[in-house]
């Protein structure tokens, strides 16, 4: 793809291969989501979120919502 490109090879020695990394991601997403699709389920543990108290919750600095409940 880029055999011809000294540029993209000096990128390379210096950040790294970002396309294979995001292909790598993205081919890990894709299997993750093929296993929840199939099985309703992700891979490895899982553990919902507990839901805390109001005592226990941090304060919500600049959030885009007020605290307290909120539909969803």
């Amino acid at each position: 793809m880029f055999q011809d490109a000294p540029i993209y090879h000096q990128l390379v020695a210096e950040r790294g291969d970002v396309p294979a990394r995001v292909r790598d991601a993205a081919t890990t997403i894709r299997l993750e989501l093929e296993q929840v699709m199939s099985t309703g389920r992700p891979p490895g543990p899982f553990a919902p979120a507990q839901p805390q108290s109001p005592q226990t919750q941090a304060p919500r600095h600049n959030a885009a919502l007020p605290p307290g409940p909120h539909p969803r």
